[in-house]
């Protein structure tokens, strides 16, 4: 499945995600509302122009939001719930191209009962600048990603 390891554990909702895996996604970092991830842009990822589709760059913040609204171990209580989008907006600010590393950070701005509210910022840098980049400066901001969510009951 998704190369998705951090210190030896695997996210629960990486098991079964057949696109997060496609997509070459690894977890960076993960707690109680943030995740941050990596990826590198492949040609097959690549738009008629030569850079990155938007429903990839949005696809790869998608996954940074899932886990950032998903603890690895839910909470007593939490066992029969997930956390979905109930609703999202992507602003593009910048191309990225092949070969690319893009990193998506992903953070909780509020929460209140079943709902809650995270900002995503992804960036692209670089293959042999991001291998050498502090992960506190992850590369050039490609995107703002803004999704709402909504715990619901798991089926």
């Amino acid at each position: 499945m998704a190369e998705a390891t951090l210190s030896g554990a695997t996210h629960p909702i990486l098991e079964n995600d057949y696109a997060s895996e496609w997509m070459g996604i690894e977890v960076l970092a993960l707690s109680d509302g943030h995740a941050t991830i990596r990826m590198t842009l492949r040609q097959e990822m690549l738009n008629g122009f030569g850079m990155a589709h938007g429903g990839m760059i949005f696809a790869f913040g998608d996954t940074a939001f899932a886990l950032a609204c998903n603890p690895i171990q839910p909470a007593p209580g939490e066992e029969n719930t997930i956390t979905v989008a109930s609703g999202v907006d992507i602003n593009f600010l910048k191309p990225a191209f092949r070969g690319q590393v893009l990193t998506a950070v992903a953070d909780r701005r509020s929460s209140a009962g079943r709902s809650g509210l995270y900002d995503i910022q992804i960036f692209a840098a670089d293959a042999a600048a991001a291998s050498e980049t502090h992960p506190s400066s992850p590369g050039e901001l490609i995107a703002e990603f803004r999704g709402r969510s909504r715990t619901i009951p798991k089926k």
